[in-house]
This record gives C-alpha cells, sequence and structure tokens, in this order.
C-alpha cells in the first residue's frame, strides 16, 4: 500500500500505517463490540482565482455499532469536473479507489485478532434530490467491486463527516 496520511481530528495527521494502529487500539478497547469500517467521499466547489475546482474529502470512520466511534480523513482537489454526474461518480470512484488499497491492510490486522466487523461504501446519493436517478448505477459499481454499499440517509461516512471537511 503506497503510504499517505490522514487527518484525525484528535490526533492529528497519521500515515495510513498509524491509522490502521489507531483503528486496533480503538477496537482493542472492547473486542468483542460489533464494528463497521465505512468508507466515504463528498465534495464541494470552490472558486479560488477565478478558477473552478473541487475539493473531494475522503473519510474513513470505524464505528462500533451503538456507542459511536472514531474518523479519519483526507482532501483532494481536482478541476476537470463538469456536471453532478461526473462529481458522484469521481466521489464513488475516490471511495473504491481508496478501499481497494486501503481494506486489505485493514483486514490482516482485524481478521488476525478475530474482530467482527463489516466494510461498507457510503455514497452521497439517495431516494431524494438531483443524484436518484444514478442510485442503481452508483451501488452498481461498488457491489461489483465487492464492497457492500450504503446510500442516504445511510450513508454517514459520505454525507455526513466527509462533507464536514470538504
Amino acid at each position: 500500500m503506497k503510504d499517505g496520511f490522514l487527518i484525525n481530528p484528535t490526533s492529528g495527521r497519521l500515515s495510513y500505517t498509524q491509522v490502521i494502529e489507531n483503528i486496533l487500539y480503538f477496537i482493542k478497547e472492547e473486542k468483542e463490540a460489533k464494528y463497521t469500517l465505512a468508507i466515504g467521499t463528498d465534495s464541494h466547489a470552490q472558486n479560488s482565482e477565478g478558477k473552478k475546482r473541487i475539493d473531494f474529502v475522503t473519510a474513513v470512520v470505524i464505528h462500533k455499532v451503538g456507542t459511536g466511534g472514531k474518523y479519519y480523513w483526507q482532501k483532494t482537489s481536482k478541476e476537470d469536473i463538469k456536471t453532478l454526474r461526473d462529481k458522484i461518480y469521481t466521489e464513488t470512484t475516490m471511495s473504491l479507489e481508496f478501499a481497494q488499497n486501503f481494506v486489505p491492510e485493514v483486514q490482516k490486522i482485524l481478521n488476525s485478532n478475530g474482530t467482527k466487523y463489516e466494510v461498507e461504501i457510503h455514497v452521497d446519493v439517495g431516494e431524494v434530490g438531483k443524484t436518484r436517478e444514478m442510485i442503481k448505477e452508483v451501488v452498481g459499481m461498488v457491489i461489483g467491486s465487492g464492497f457492500a454499499v450504503k446510500t442516504k440517509p445511510y450513508s454517514y461516512g459520505a454525507s455526513s463527516i466527509a462533507d464536514r471537511h470538504a
């Protein structure tokens, strides 16, 4: 896995390796609980020096079901996104690409510790609003990549956490 970094509101900037260690430490506090590892991306348009750019934020959430969790995020920018469809596909693709690199490394540790968890990709589409026509396509992309998927209002990784930092 190519090492990058994520930001945690409490710990600051952490390498991917440090994030995985942080997740493991969090889980060890209550090993018998059930966990969800959610990955989601959201974006917002920014205007800078007359150029329109889109800031994309990918969030990684370790959720102890029923009691809370921790999250980490990273931001990247792109300038070539023209339509809502392009934006939603880019968000979904960014989440999938991140998950395909990050999740196997997390699984090595979590599986060896007998942790009960699910991995989900959270997409910022829902039955209400402009994105409703894209639900089947985006959900198909995620399922076809081998991941479970959550859409609004259950996609808190994308629609709440990533949105907060975009």
